[in-house]
């Protein structure tokens, strides 16, 4: 138990230096943004992301409730909040690591933490696209034209998340690998249930950059319709190119050319700066008031999750 404890440490002092970091790194590019801004506006950009965040912890467990693992909301905050600050360590594999670690002392198997882990991205990508699709051709016009060819994807997506298709996938990977079946396959309401959350975490977002652009000088509702597209695009891209860790720099190109209609270059580079490091603060004030606020909390029996 000690070495285990030691290596949860370990992982999580890692992760939250990078998270300083990351946040740190980003301040001179970002501090003029910042103080055109009001007190008001920032805060209210940051709400909205702590809000957006709890709806992605939300979809997540509503996704491991269905394949058979209710976790109580501040075991459930804990685990993925604290899980989700291993993005900002370079490689792609440390938040659900993380989480799967950190699930077994629930009574979570592995196989089943990973299965809920991987399905949020389909999710959120299937609903982020979505999110663009109703909010950008019109307003945005030819500055996001490039990225047309995100829209034949929804349909894909729409099928690959078919419960049918997704119990099947899983099963075969599970094979593969010489592991049980879940005991219990994905149905159409888990898939519902947290599609409604993603787009509920969407609707944050856009509203924190809403907040953002409004105060850079965008105005009127074109600006605040833009915003919510701007960010589900920019995050959409972010994760198809998996080459940049966290979606750096592909995020912020796409969010500029969103923007184009309502802001001058400089001012859509500083919203998505102030974007990024807004949401960067998010996970790390996430992460720290999921872990105290389960402190203490009895955790369930570890027999189900040492079969996984």
């Amino acid at each position: 138990m000690t070495r285990r404890r030691a290596v949860r440490w370990l992982f999580l002092l890692v992760a939250l230096g990078f998270g300083v970091w990351a946040v740190a790194g980003q301040w001179s590019a970002v501090s003029a943004g910042f103080a055109r801004l009001s007190w008001a506006e920032l805060g209210g950009s940051l709400l909205a992301v702590l809000a957006a965040l709890c709806a992605g912890m939300m979809m997540w467990r509503a996704l491991l409730a269905d394949l058979g693992s209710p976790l109580a909301l501040p075991d459930a905050a804990k685990i993925f909040f604290v899980g989700q600050l291993g993005k900002y360590i370079p490689g792609s594999l440390w938040p659900v690591l993380a989480q799967m670690e950190m699930g077994r002392d629930h009574g979570i198997p592995r196989a089943r933490s990973a299965a809920a882990f991987f399905l949020t991205y389909p999710v959120y990508l299937a609903s982020g696209l979505l999110v663009g699709a109703v909010t950008l051709p019109v307003l945005a016009g030819e500055s996001v034209v490039r990225y047309a060819w995100l829209l034949l994807l929804i349909p894909v997506l729409a099928v690959a998340l078919h419960p049918a298709v997704v119990n099947g996938v899983i099963g075969f990977g599970l094979r593969r690998i010489r592991k049980p079946p879940l005991e219990r396959p994905l149905t159409r309401r888990g898939v519902l249930a947290a599609t409604g959350w993603a787009l509920a975490g969407w609707a944050a977002y856009g509203v924190h950059l809403a907040l953002i652009v409004h105060g850079l000088g965008g105005a009127g509702p074109s600006a605040v319709v833009l915003s919510f597209g701007a960010f589900a695009l920019a995050w959409c891209l972010g994760f198809l190119v998996v080459i940049a860790p966290a979606g750096a720099g592909v995020r912020e190109v796409a969010m500029v050319a969103a923007l184009a209609p309502v802001l001058d270059r400089p001012a859509a580079i500083a919203a998505a700066l102030c974007s990024r490091l807004i949401v960067s603060v998010g996970d790390l004030v996430c992460a720290g008031a999921a872990g105290l606020a389960s402190r203490g909390a009895v955790t369930a029996p570890r027999e189900t999750a040492d079969r996984g």
